[in-house]
Formats: C-alpha cells, structure tokens, sequence
C-alpha cells in the first residue's frame, strides 16, 4: 500500500528502495536499540526492481577521437575487436591464436558469459587491425594472443586490469569519456550479429 502510494507520486525505483530501507532500519534500530518488543513490518528482500540502462553510445566523432591517440598495434587491435565485434575485456584477454578464422572472417568466443561459447563476426578494420599485431608480436609459448609489452610481466599474456588501464590511458589522451564496456556496447551499423553454438 505504501509503495503504491510512492509510485502514484512518480517516484523512482531507486528513491522508493531508499525509503523502504530506512523504514526497514528504523524497526530493527526500535527492536535492537530501544527494546521495543515488536516485528519489523517491511519484508525482508522487499525491494524494487531498478532499470539497468545499457550504456551510452560513444558518437563517431569521438571513436575517431580516441583510436587516432592510439599508436601501439597491440592495442589498437584488442580496442578494435571491442568495439567492431563486441568482445567483453575478459574475452579478449583470453583470446588465443586457434580460435580466429580469418577465412569465414570468425572468432569462436570459448566460454563466455554463462559459460557459452559463441560465435562472433570479425569487421574487416578489426581483422586487418589483429593481423598487423600478429605480424610483429614476439614468438612465445604463450597462447593468448595478447602479451604485455613492458615491466615484469612483459611477454606473459595481459590482464583484464592492464587493458582497462590502457583505456583510460587514451581517453586520458583524447579527452573522450570512454571504458572497456562502452567500446563493446557501441552497437552501430558495423556491429555484426553473433550467434552462439
């Protein structure tokens, strides 16, 4: 009844959770603090479902903004398949050499989110952006793909943290508000379907 009572007001999900919870404490602050004998009305785990807008695309302009500071090929390659394929951080720290078919233009994505594997379309720019990577990537043992290039981890396989730093490195550069996860979701007209196997 009381919520109803908020929503009538046009409240939002996350203002009426807010006033939900300190109703919640002032009960348990009666019952734990003052001794009041009595139970506390409002229902554990009662709670509104809040909207989870996806994120805000980054326009063009800024995208040119931000790969032109970019000259390491490495990571022009790794932003490239983010934001062309829509490959999480996690999946492209953990790409190796045997899943990419450059002659169906596809990456087999190999336990992604919930454990699937996909099937993902490579774009002509983020193939050519890889190849040129691949060309001058130092012969190791590893199987990833992407390798760090400096300090004591050089030559092993670069982490999910190291690639979001390198993210805010460029925007840093190009004064353009950008993350690993908005790279992915800037779904355009050159973001091709997935399709999971």
């Amino acid at each position: 009844m009381y919520i109803d009572c908020l929503l009538e007001k046009k409240m939002a999900p996350r203002t009426i959770n807010c006033h939900i919870s300190s109703i919640r404490g002032f009960y348990d602050y009666l019952r734990d603090e003052e001794d009041v004998s009595m139970e506390n009305p409002v229902i554990t785990g009662l709670m509104l479902r809040e909207p989870h807008p996806l994120p805000r695309y980054l326009p063009d302009s800024d995208v040119e903004l931000f790969l032109n500071c970019i000259a390491s090929k490495r990571d022009l390659s790794i932003f490239m398949l983010m934001l062309r394929c829509g490959i999480r951080v996690q999946e492209v720290a953990n790409l190796t050499l045997d899943v990419i078919d450059y002659r169906r233009s596809q990456i087999l994505i190999k336990a992604g989110k919930g454990a699937k594997d996909r099937m993902v379309f490579i774009s002509n720019d983020a193939a050519v952006a890889l190849a040129r990577y691949l060309r001058e990537r130092p012969a190791t043992d590893k199987k990833q793909i992407f390798l760090a290039e400096k300090g004591r981890c050089k030559g092993k396989p670069i982490s999910v943290r190291a690639i979001q730093k390198r993210v805010e490195h460029y925007a840093k550069i190009s004064s353009v508000l950008v993350t690993c996860h908005r790279l992915r979701h800037n779904a355009d007209s050159r973001i091709m379907p997935t399709c999971h196997i």
